[in-house]
């Protein structure tokens, strides 16, 4: 599997790039930048998706399959851990003898020379991300950002820009987030996830210790444990701690979750208050997050708090998708037990005296395998009926024995459900329950947001409504 290099080097010019595997969350973004940068820029991807076709609407030449043949006209190959190195792409550039980048490594290449703030966490470090990025645009900056979901405001991923500073999403899932050596570093919270990589909990910790060692400064959230753990283990890094606890360096108080989420933010004997363009409790903790890393960064906080104040989201965080008959649709990328139980407070937060109706995909065989029976308790304590979908393998090939009925088996005695795995009947499902005032949530990190449109257009037809 290809892993980001460890000596540091990067190429002066990356000339013509190739990324396989271009529609993945992060692949994308770098591969907007580059074009918007001048590069001439190729790439393939298994599956067609509204990333692959927002890419070629851009003018990026998207190939859908294996085997585009475009990497004979490339000098510079662009990849990640998830793809197989007897992929015929990988194998066709070994062959030439192209350069060969880590999408980490290509990263790194965007950012050289600008000052980066580099957002890290096992959650909500896409939404950071999206805040933290919109914030610095708001505070006046021609901001660079490279994000893993769609920044709401902008429609797209990732932007080229003329700041000397650089927002960029760090992902943990393959240890790469370790290479940027950022000047701010903001984490969210930290908690046992990827162990088909890692192997171990404390594997894990070790990573997100030795990210924030290897910062100018770290933010970190102390209301979280798992990220608490991180102050005593920063080494010489410069710690701003932010929680609603008084202990915390930058405190969060009189959070109110929605239907817009507002907070006040306390530091250094000052006082401000943001209020969000979207709902829920973890929303304005991240946001506080942001706030603490443009304090790091020399901005006051008033300065801060205005410029996160008014965020419109990241796309698959908690997506608001529209309303026929009184009922709510919305969809969300949660797949971590955490991210389902937070997803799930939202959704209740908005139903009130409704329910809500969540269709599940699980995500990835081991994460299945390992969590089951968490993933069982948040669906048993959050959610009215849940219909589940079967397990969306991503990268990782089948296991045997490992399928939803782990999680059906773990679920608290009563509590409604269904397994329907045809989109089409657990549309109608969903359709046929769903009453006015109640929320609708698809909850996927795989491909069943693509299920929106079809649970949309059902319920218009339930309703009598136009399509």
């Amino acid at each position: 599997m290809l892993r980001p290099r460890t000596d540091g080097w990067l190429p002066d010019e990356l000339g013509r790039v190739h990324l396989v595997g271009i529609g993945g969350s992060g692949m994308s973004g770098i591969a907007r930048v580059l074009a918007e940068t001048g590069h001439q820029v190729t790439g393939t991807d298994r599956a067609a998706s509204e990333v692959t076709e927002s890419l070629e609407s851009a003018g990026i030449q998207v190939f859908i399959g294996e085997d585009s043949g475009w990497v004979d006209t490339a000098d510079t190959v662009i990849s990640t851990y998830a793809v197989r190195d007897h992929h015929p792409e990988m194998v066709r550039a070994r062959e030439l003898g192209l350069t060969i980048l880590h999408r980490a490594d290509a990263l790194r290449w965007l950012c050289r020379g600008k000052r980066v703030m580099a957002v890290g966490g096992s959650h909500g470090k896409t939404t950071s991300t999206a805040i933290l990025a919109t914030a610095m645009e708001s505070l006046g900056e021609d901001i660079q950002a490279i994000n893993g979901g769609v920044v709401s405001a902008w429609g797209v991923s990732s932007r080229a820009g003329s700041s000397e500073w650089c927002v960029i999403e760090a992902d943990e899932s393959d240890a790469s987030f370790l290479i940027y050596q950022p000047e701010v570093a903001l984490v969210t919270n930290v908690a046992a996830d990827h162990l088909d990589f890692y192997g171990t909990e404390e594997a894990v910790f070790q990573a997100f210790a030795d990210f924030v060692q290897s910062a100018g400064s770290a933010v970190i959230c102390v209301d979280d444990d798992g990220s608490r753990t991180l102050v005593s283990r920063a080494g010489d890094t410069p710690v701003l701690t932010y929680g609603t606890s008084p202990e915390a360096d930058l405190v969060v108080s009189d959070i109110q979750p929605g239907p817009v989420a507002t907070a006040t933010v306390r530091f250094d004997g000052h006082e401000a208050r943001f209020e969000l363009g979207v709902p829920g409790r973890l929303n304005a903790l991240n946001a506080a997050g942001v706030v603490g890393v443009l304090v790091q960064a020399g901005w006051s906080l008033t300065q801060a708090a205005q410029a996160v104040s008014g965020f419109q989201g990241a796309d698959r965080r908690f997506q608001y998708h529209g309303t026929i008959g009184g009922i709510r649709v919305f969809d969300d990328h949660a797949h971590h037990p955490t991210e389902v139980a937070t997803a799930l407070d939202i959704a209740q937060t908005l139903a009130g005296e409704g329910e809500v109706i969540t269709l599940f995909q699980p995500h990835l065989f081991t994460r299945t395998q390992l969590m089951s029976q968490e993933l069982a308790d948040a669906f048993s304590a959050g959610s009215d009926h849940t219909i589940f979908l079967d397990i969306f393998g991503s990268r990782e090939d089948p296991i045997d024995g490992v399928t939803t009925q782990l999680i059906l088996d773990r679920l608290a005695a009563g509590v409604s459900y269904d397994y329907e795995p045809d989109w089409d009947k657990a549309v109608a499902l969903a359709t046929a329950r769903a009453r006015a005032g109640d929320v609708i949530l698809t909850m996927s990190t795989g491909d069943l947001y693509q299920i929106v449109p079809r649970l949309l257009k059902s319920l218009r037809k339930a309703h009598g409504e136009q399509d």
